[in-house]
């Protein structure tokens, strides 16, 4: 879902949400490393000058690595299966590394479909769920109800339509300087956009996966005098998704605030700029 408590949601409510004010990350470490010397060099790993087959030697392994290195990164590190596609046990993927036998290929409409039967599959399909459930159209009655069509399993559709049609409200669009009917004022931007950090697994079986996704989002009204501008925030969304007709559907929605970055000092930009960053950068389909 969209950001800010504004949208009357928390709990475990399908469509929760929160209000804490949003951040961004900064800050670096320093490490020094000692490497091993035996009773060789200075104490912090550095050794005396080798000869210049030594020299070589080392040259050779730096080509070799640095080689490695591309190969991994186009995708050549992990081994194949039928097809070329894959394997899903691929080792060596880091935390935020996309993982999985292929990519996702099919939509619902703008809404990514199709997922595999398994946690990558389920955790795919949460990423991509909390994108559209937090998105500006989710504010347009119709294509509210085209979006829950899309990612809510049939059975828990109507219980998500009748809570959400009550939390769009009149005094909740007056709230996030929008018209009494959702529209938006003339010479704004509205703008309300979720991109998901990561994803993990909190609960599995069969047909039920239960998934965390990490989120960072902004919403607000871009323009010049705009009393709502927009912001950012850090949030956590729990979906449960059941396999239906052949794919992942979430059957309830909840969130929570954080975990939040320490906020950076980055220098605030302009309405007409956020705008423009938000209406000329297209969005993803994300995939485990």
């Amino acid at each position: 879902m969209s950001q800010g408590d504004e949208r009357g949601y928390g709990g475990h409510e399908p469509g929760g949400r929160t209000d804490d004010a949003y951040s961004t990350l900064g800050g670096t470490r320093q490490t020094r490393t000692r490497l091993p010397g035996g009773d060789e060099g200075d104490g912090y790993g550095r050794r005396p000058a080798r000869n210049s087959r030594s020299l070589v030697m080392v040259v050779g392994v730096v080509v070799l690595l640095i080689a490695a290195i591309a190969f991994a990164n186009q995708g050549g590190g992990s081994t194949s299966g039928d097809g070329g596609e894959p394997k899903s046990d691929a080792a060596g993927a880091g935390p935020t590394a996309a993982t999985g036998t292929k990519p996702v290929q099919g939509k619902n409409g703008t809404i990514a479909s199709g997922f595999a039967h398994d946690e990558q599959g389920a955790q795919s399909a949460a990423a991509n769920y909390a994108v559209a459930l937090g998105s500006a159209e989710m504010f347009d009655k119709t294509k509210r109800d085209g979006i829950l069509d899309a990612v809510i399993a049939p059975a828990s559709i109507d219980k998500f339509r009748t809570t959400l049609d009550k939390a769009y409200s009149t005094e909740f669009f007056r709230n996030v300087g929008l018209n009494d009917d959702g529209t938006t004022p003339a010479d704004f931007a509205f703008i309300s956009r979720t991109t998901p950090i990561g994803t993990k697994v909190t609960k599995s079986s069969t047909d039920s996966v239960t998934v965390d996704v990490w989120c960072s989002g902004l919403i607000g009204l871009a323009g010049e005098g705009s009393t709502k501008p927009v912001t950012d925030g850090w949030f956590t969304i729990t979906m449960e998704l059941q396999w239906v007709n052949g794919d992942w559907k979430a059957i309830t929605h909840s969130q929570k605030d954080g975990p939040a970055p320490v906020g950076g000092d980055n220098r605030a930009s302009s309405a007409d700029e956020i705008a423009g960053a938000v209406n000329g950068f297209g969005g993803f389909t994300y995939a485990r």
